[in-house]
């Protein structure tokens, strides 16, 4: 028997940010469908929610990087009716600093990160808005409000997913259909090892947990939160950063004024 809540979408499903979304919606009593490239683990994780919560579960193979698997997951996406949710989560992160950095590695984060999350979250907003009901969720990160303190490519490909979700909640609005962006700050899950690096320098302080950080991200989509940054205790310095984004917003196309362009005595 289907969930009455519909069936979750998760990228990147197998491990981390995306796995812990996944069990959280099990919680709540989704029906999955787990997309990553590791089609063992996928496995194991949906037979754990489907025992644990008497939801179903399926798996879908694709690597995110080949257009033609992107493609796959668009298709289940847009030709189930049951799809409600999107949790757009498959990323890579970044194995050293821009000057030092495999330019191709960084053409391949580019298409996971940026290419394939914008033809799903296109796709998931087209469809959804069809449907008249469905949630997405847009996992970006804190450097799309500082790019200066991490990798460029990386913190760009964050920044791009933070503008396209503002973009298409605008679109949305008349619609049933709910977005959010979620901005992880440093979080301990396997995005570090897989590029050599770890959090033994780091302030434990500063590392959120993944149960952590999903529990907070969730309270936010449900508290209508467009923007949620799970680590911020003082919800204001959001809210004065977009006031401020919203006051300059009248300011960036009209005519140029002489004082710009004059020279000064």
């Amino acid at each position: 028997m289907s969930s009455t809540l519909g069936t979750a979408l998760v990228t990147g499903a197998s491990s981390g940010i995306g796995a812990t979304y996944a069990r959280k919606l099990a919680e709540r009593g989704h029906d999955l469908l787990l997309v990553a490239r590791d089609e063992e683990r996928l496995a194991a994780l949906a037979a754990e929610l489907k025992d644990g919560h008497g939801i179903a579960a399926d798996i879908l193979k694709a690597d995110l990087t080949l257009p033609a698997d992107v493609k796959r997951v668009e298709e289940r996406l847009r030709a189930d009716q049951a799809i409600s949710v999107l949790v757009n989560n498959a990323g890579i992160g970044p194995n050293g600093v821009l000057l030092d950095g495999d330019i191709d590695y960084l053409d391949r984060m580019i298409a996971i990160n940026v290419t394939a999350a914008n033809r799903l979250a296109v796709a998931a907003a087209q469809a959804f808005a069809q449907r008249g009901r469905g949630t997405i969720i847009n996992i970006a990160s804190v450097v799309a409000l500082a790019p200066e303190i991490f990798n460029g490519t990386y913190s760009a490909s964050k920044a791009f997913i933070l503008a396209l979700t503002q973009s298409l909640a605008h679109e949305l609005r008349e619609t049933p259909v709910r977005i959010q962006a979620v901005l992880p700050g440093l979080t301990r899950t396997e995005i570090f090892d897989r590029v050599g690096s770890s959090f033994d320098h780091i302030d434990p302080e500063r590392v959120m947990d993944v149960e952590d950080l999903v529990r907070s991200a969730v309270v936010g989509l449900d508290q209508g939160e467009l923007v949620t940054v799970p680590s911020l205790e003082d919800a204001s310095l959001l809210a004065q950063f977009g006031a401020a984004r919203q006051n300059l917003g009248p300011h960036l196309s009209k005519r140029v004024p002489a004082s710009r362009y004059m020279a000064k005595a």
